[in-house]
């Protein structure tokens, strides 16, 4: 007990001097001079980890044999944060207590008291989280005052586990359900979130800054939030992995909302067995099992093998033909690999896309009356129009808030014809799912996750019509964006999606298609690349 005592007392008289220093400073005392120090806060290595491709459990393994700590591992960030984020501006803030974070989690895995697999990892939230103790903006100046009050539900469960909370990161504003030819990426507190892999080009919405930033190995891992598409189009933009668990799975209980029909968290990682880790934190283990199904994290940490599955290739030409291209060499790798790949057609999208917007419209106005009231300024949708018209600053990238407009017209929620709207959508989008697989005997149904990205122009606005995500979106069923090549310079993800609370398998089997097509790779933070490759 005295030992023990006396170790504490230790560990805490070492982690004080080492808060003590700013990030900075402790960087420029690390190389013997300017150039030294650039390149060492650059630097991917730490301790002879290699933070581009190593994993949480690696990354466990090291810090329970001593060799690595969670001190060193959230210090290597900040200061790659410090050197590489203002190319991508991907990170709005990072946490005053993150070193004492880390330290506490070192302290307990030295007494072999460690809380789980998400012990000492840092992670980046998108800012629509609540943080009692940094700002929650949904990149709005009208929520940039003080911070909420409480945690979101999902944050807790994360300081539980011991997760380090490093930072919040830059978001399309409002999740970008604003404007009606928004920017994604952009926001009137972060400004503009740039893809690593060529600068001019974006990055998606509306997690993109937590995407940008695992792409630059600025965390191990990140919360992103999705309605339709805004986590899986920024992993496949940004070369990395994004789950959107089953509707339900993750709390959204202190997250910035626009439906509560469709919004979820979910994590987003560099590889997928650290996407599944997180998820079994958020999402508390079992609650994402089909019955009689696996363990969240079974077949994942070891791929298996492809041989015998039946996947459902949805081409989506519209994406164009370079994207298409890539769709049949990935087809070909799985199917050399032994999985069995059918080309189908997802039914009833036409529909789909008549439908959804307008139920979101007064899903939103509903569910943003209701989250307003706990912050500080605007109370409700119509106080927060007419904030927007008062801040030159809310329209320096576009000026537009057109969904808001529409939003304030809706139909309430308790309409007739809005409630038929919502109960037609949940049956055709899961139809179009449950059909497909069946008829085919699928084990999931795969697409292209997005286009090459395109470039990030605010007078212009997005060119992001990405049909892939919104089956899963609007049915509540899990989908993953795993990295499936390049073109060009230019990321694009495969995207997965199965039914119901078939998380776990969706995972496995993402973990071995990752494994298969091995696409990953770092970006070069190009400035541009030559006119043609991607518009």
């Amino acid at each position: 007990m005295k030992k023990r005592s006396m170790a504490a007392l230790t560990a805490i008289a070492v982690v004080a001097s080492l808060v003590a220093a700013a990030p900075g400073q402790r960087a420029a005392a690390a190389g013997s001079g300017p150039g030294d120090t650039a390149r060492s806060a650059e630097s991917t290595l730490v301790n002879g980890v290699d933070l581009d491709t190593v994993t949480i459990p690696e990354l466990q393994a090291r810090m329970d044999r001593g060799s690595l700590s969670s001190l060193k591992l959230t210090l290597a960030y900040l200061r790659r944060i410090k050197a590489v984020d203002p190319r991508i501006n991907a990170v709005l803030r990072t946490s005053p207590t993150a070193l004492r974070q880390a330290a506490a989690s070192d302290l307990r895995h030295r007494l072999g008291k460690s809380k789980g697999p998400l012990d000492g990892i840092p992670v980046l939230l998108k800012d629509n989280v609540n943080t009692r103790d940094m700002p929650t903006t949904a990149g709005s100046l009208a929520l940039a005052g003080s911070p909420p009050d409480t945690d979101a539900d999902l944050v807790g469960k994360l300081r539980a586990a011991g997760a380090v909370i490093l930072g919040k990161t830059n978001l399309s504003e409002w999740a970008n359900f604003r404007a009606a030819k928004p920017t994604s990426g952009w926001s009137a507190v972060g400004g503009q979130t740039n893809n690593p892999y060529v600068l001019d080009r974006n990055p998606c919405g509306s997690s993109s800054g937590s995407a940008a930033a695992l792409a630059a190995s600025l965390a191990q891992v990140a919360i992103g939030t999705e309605t339709d598409g805004s986590i899986v189009c920024p992993a496949g933009m940004n070369g990395v992995v994004g789950l959107k668990p089953s509707l339900g799975v993750v709390s959204q209980s202190g997250v910035v909302p626009i439906s509560a029909e469709q919004d979820t968290a979910g994590p987003m990682a560099r590889n997928v067995v650290d996407a599944a880790l997180t998820l079994s934190v958020l999402g508390g283990g079992d609650t994402v099992r089909a019955d009689g199904a696996a363990s969240l994290t079974d077949g994942v940490a070891r791929p298996g093998s492809l041989r015998g599955k039946r996947i459902g290739l949805w081409r989506l030409p519209s994406l164009g033909a370079e994207v298409d291209a890539l769709m049949t060499r990935t087809a070909q790798r799985l199917t050399a690999a032994g999985a069995e790949v059918v080309e189908v057609d997802l039914p009833y999208q036409e529909r789909l896309g008549e439908l959804e917007f307008p139920a979101l419209l007064s899903e939103f106005h509903r569910d943003i009356d209701a989250y307003l009231p706990t912050r500080g300024g605007p109370q409700d949708l119509a106080e927060l129009i007419e904030f927007n018209r008062t801040q030159p600053r809310e329209q320096t990238c576009f000026a537009g808030q057109e969904l808001f407009e529409q939003a304030l017209a809706a139909p309430p929620t308790t309409d007739p014809g809005y409630r038929a709207m919502r109960a037609e959508l949940t049956d055709l989008s899961r139809r179009s799912i449950d059909e497909v697989m069946a008829a085919h005997d699928l084990d999931a149904i795969a697409s292209p996750a997005n286009p090459p990205a395109w470039t990030t122009d605010c007078a212009r606005g997005d060119n992001d019509v990405i049909p892939s995500s919104t089956p899963a979106a609007v049915a509540g069923y899990p989908s993953l964006s795993v990295p499936a090549g390049f073109v060009g310079e230019l990321p694009v993800g495969l995207l997965l999606m199965a039914g119901d609370r078939q998380d776990a398998e969706l995972l496995s089997l993402g973990a071995a298609v990752e494994h298969r097509l091995d696409a990953w790779r770092a970006p070069r933070y190009l400035p541009s690349t030559p006119s043609g490759t991607a518009r």
